[in-house]
C-alpha cells in the first residue's frame, strides 16, 4: 500500500496525514473546504518545524513530508487510485456511515476502508459498504506524530487479510498496534470516558475544584494530566459523543454523561479548542488558568 487517503483535515486527521507522509506515503488530504484543508497544513507545518527544532527531522525531510501531500476538497477525485483510505471525520455515526458509502462507491475494489473512530461499531461502519471484510478500525491516538499507539478494530466481517495487512503497516509508520474486539468504545475510551465523567461528578457534587481533582490524579496516580484538562484537550463534544455511544450500547447508566458535561457543551464551553472548559485557554493552552465558572 503506497496511496493513502486520509479523510478530514481536523486535529486527528492533519496528524494521521503528517504521519504517513513522514514516514514516505503519498497521502491526500480532503476535507469540505479548502479552508480546513489550509488550516490542516498549517498545523502540519508547525509540527514537523517542533521536531526539528529538537534536531530530529531535517528542512530537507521536512519539504519531502509536506510534498507527499496534495489536498482535494472532492471525495470522489481523492480516493480513484486509493490503497487505503483513513476516515477521520467528526464522531458522527450518520455522517460516518454516508462517507461510508460514498467511499465504497469511489475507491478501487481491492483498496482498504478504515475509520480512525473512537467509539462507534466497525460493524455498523462496514454494513453501509459491499466490501465488509475490508472495512477497519485504525484509532490513533492525539497528538498522532508522538503517540505511539493504534487500536486495530476488527468488524464482525473483517477478513484476516485486512486485518494482518493493517497491523503490520501500523507498525511501519512507528506505531504499536494493539488488536481489539469492536464492542463501544473499544479499550482505550470505555476505560478513559468513565473517569472522566467520574470526575466530572466529583465536581459537580462539590467534592473538590477542578484544579485539586487534576492534582490529586497527577500526584497520586502518576497520570501526565489530569482527567478534567485531558477532556478539555480531547474536547467535551466529543467526550460526550463517545460517552452517548456508550451508553446507547450497553445500556448501562455508568456510562450516562453528567449533566454538567451536556451543558458545557450545549453552552459551547469545549475545552482548548473554543477557548474555554474546565480551564480558561484565551491567555495559554497549558490550563493555566480554571475557568470563571469554577474559579474559587
Amino acid at each position: 500500500m503506497k496511496n493513502i487517503v486520509v479523510i478530514g483535515a481536523g486535529t486527528m486527521g492533519n496528524g494521521i496525514a503528517h504521519t504517513f507522509a513522514q514516514s514516505g506515503f503519498s497521502v491526500n488530504l480532503v476535507d469540505v473546504s479548502q479552508e480546513a484543508l489550509d488550516r490542516g497544513l498549517k498545523t502540519i507545518t508547525t509540527n514537523l518545524d517542533r521536531i526539528i527544532a529538537k534536531g530530529n527531522l531535517t528542512e530537507e525531510q521536512k519539504a519531502e513530508t509536506l510534498g507527499n501531500i496534495t489536498t482535494f476538497t472532492q471525495l470522489k477525485d481523492a480516493v480513484t487510485n486509493a490503497d487505503l483510505v483513513v476516515e477521520a471525520a467528526t464522531e458522527n455515526q450518520d455522517l460516518k456511515l454516508k462517507i461510508f458509502a460514498q467511499m465504497d462507491e469511489f475507491a478501487p475494489e481491492n483498496c482498504i476502508l478504515s475509520t480512525n473512530t473512537s467509539s462507534i461499531s466497525i460493524t455498523k461502519i462496514a454494513a453501509a459498504t459491499k466490501r465488509a471484510d475490508k472495512v477497519i478500525g485504525m484509532h490513533f491516538m492525539n497528538p498522532v506524530p508522538i503517540m505511539k499507539l493504534v487500536e486495530i478494530i476488527k468488524g464482525y466481517s473483517t477478513s484476516k487479510e485486512t486485518f494482518d495487512s493493517i497491523y503490520e503497516m501500523s507498525k511501519t509508520l512507528g506505531k504499536v498496534p494493539v488488536e481489539v474486539n469492536d464492542y463501544p468504545g473499544f479499550v482505550a475510551n470505555r476505560i478513559l470516558m468513565p473517569m472522566i465523567n467520574e470526575s466530572i461528578e466529583t465536581l459537580y457534587n462539590g467534592v473538590a475544584g477542578v484544579e485539586e481533582i487534576d492534582t490529586v490524579m497527577k500526584l497520586g496516580m502518576a497520570h501526565p494530566m489530569g482527567p478534567l484538562q485531558l477532556a478539555d484537550f480531547i474536547g467535551l463534544d466529543v467526550c460526550l459523543a463517545i460517552l452517548n455511544v456508550m451508553y446507547d450500547g450497553f445500556k448501562n447508566p455508568k456510562y450516562a454523561p453528567n449533566p454538567l458535561l451536556v451543558n458545557m457543551v450545549m453552552a459551547g464551553k469545549l475545552g482548548v479548542k473554543s477557548g474555554e472548559g474546565f480551564y480558561d485557554y484565551s491567555e495559554s493552552k497549558k490550563a493555566e488558568k480554571v475557568a470563571k465558572m469554577f474559579a474559587k
